[in-house]
């Protein structure tokens, strides 16, 4: 079911990033323009509808990439020149036709001038700075109205004075460097794709250059913590964020968080903290993986094999797009990489923000559970009273009891 999901939802990514598949594009194939102004050399025209993402005939220059058996003899005047041109050579590395060697890579490594990108470009400074712009303020224009109505979650039951350890020392680091980390890699990773429409106008190219280059540097460095943490995190907490029955009721009640007086069941994580830990390990392992497949794109291509996966369901067939290419350059497998890192990076933001918010501004005393790691008596019994049950039943066994030796 997971991987149905995911590859849904790389399809439905591809169809908004992924130029029309050839069968789409022979469709609107444009005239072939008048070049005899350029003696027959491409036209402004042709350069605006290849930006465009337009299917043009690009045979008169495709195919004009010299002819080394025409070259005059090492006897005769001027030697070897004439069979290929400077720009005849140049033009046969853009469009992949030239005799080039590598000694490791294959095919892929061959690629030396990626003739494309500008879909991806396009892409990237349109939709997904804008969509995920709204996204992130959307959130938070909820929380507040949410706020506006609702107010703070507030401890209904008179405080006990009486603490309980919600989470000890190893969790409460592994939560902090885990979400102090990802904090770090949103701003910097904002900084880097928005800060050149909002930065540069405001402050000039020098100081975007300086915000860019540390934030990059940051952003490679700062990474590694985070997947640390995630670590830690799924490691300590996954045998306790399996869904059980006592998430069906939290939810139909939506925790409480709608109603006051209102106090569902919960053990150690309730239904809304279970969807935030699942969302966390799912989004940003997916981060981390797209990631590591940008700091090492000639070791860890991801986007060629998924494509192969995707074709053989015939998924991207039904959505129109056709066959997707299985053999993709290094440049390709980064921009499919940095596209999918800030798309899902986009939603596990604005998942944060709301956790965020429950974490510290939304709720009386949820903050102490990461803060000091105790918590009053009568808040964990109003949010995760079955936890605080098992958890006096264990203080009140006799200390050979909690060991498993018998008792004297």
């Amino acid at each position: 079911m997971v991987r149905i999901l995911l590859s849904l939802t790389l399809s439905l990514m591809l169809a908004a990033v992924v130029p029309m598949s050839a069968a789409a594009q022979d469709a609107v194939e444009r005239p072939v323009p008048d070049r005899s102004a350029t003696g027959g050399a491409q036209t402004l025209e042709d350069v605006l509808a290849r930006q465009r993402g337009e299917r043009i005939d690009d045979s008169f220059r495709r195919n004009a990439t010299g002819d080394p058996d025409s070259a005059a003899g090492i006897t005769r005047q001027l030697g070897t020149l004439g069979g290929v041109s400077d720009p005849e050579m140049w033009r046969a590395l853009r469009y992949g036709t030239s005799d080039v060697i590598v000694s490791a890579g294959g095919a892929p490594a061959r690629v030396l001038i990626q003739d494309g990108g500008m879909w991806w470009l396009k892409f990237r400074r349109g939709p997904l700075v804008t969509y995920g712009g709204w996204l992130l303020l959307g959130t938070i224009g909820l929380l507040a109205v949410f706020y506006l109505l609702r107010g703070r979650v507030r401890i209904e039951g008179e405080k006990t004075g009486r603490t309980v350890t919600r989470f000890v020392a190893v969790e409460r680091f592994a939560h902090w460097l885990m979400g102090g980390s990802f904090v770090v890699l949103a701003l910097t990773g904002l900084l880097v794709l928005m800060g050149r429409q909002f930065i540069i106008p405001a402050f000039g190219h020098e100081a975007f250059a300086a915000v860019a280059a540390g934030s990059k540097w940051v952003h490679n460095n700062i990474s590694w913590a985070f997947m640390l943490g995630l670590v830690m995190a799924f490691v300590m907490w996954v045998i306790h964020n399996f869904p059980d029955r006592t998430d069906l009721k939290w939810l139909a009640v939506g925790g409480g968080l709608f109603s006051k007086g209102v106090h569902p069941p919960a053990k150690k994580f309730n239904a809304g903290q279970k969807l935030i830990f699942w969302s966390v390990m799912i989004l940003g392992g997916s981060i981390a993986v797209s990631g590591l497949s940008l700091l090492f794109p000639f070791e860890m291509p991801l986007f060629a094999k998924s494509f192969g996966v995707l074709n053989q369901t015939g998924l991207p067939q039904a959505l129109g797009l056709g066959v997707l290419p299985e053999t993709l350059a290094p440049h390709e497998e980064m921009q499919f990489a940095q596209l999918w890192h800030a798309i899902v990076s986009f939603v596990l933001m604005a998942i944060i923000i709301a956790h965020i918010y429950i974490g510290s501004l939304g709720m009386e005393g949820a903050f102490d559970a990461m803060g000091s790691g105790e918590v009053d008596e009568q808040w964990a019994r109003e949010h995760h009273n079955l936890w605080l049950e098992e958890v006096q039943a264990r203080e009140a066994q006799p200390p050979a009891a909690k060991t498993g030796t018998p008792a004297e």
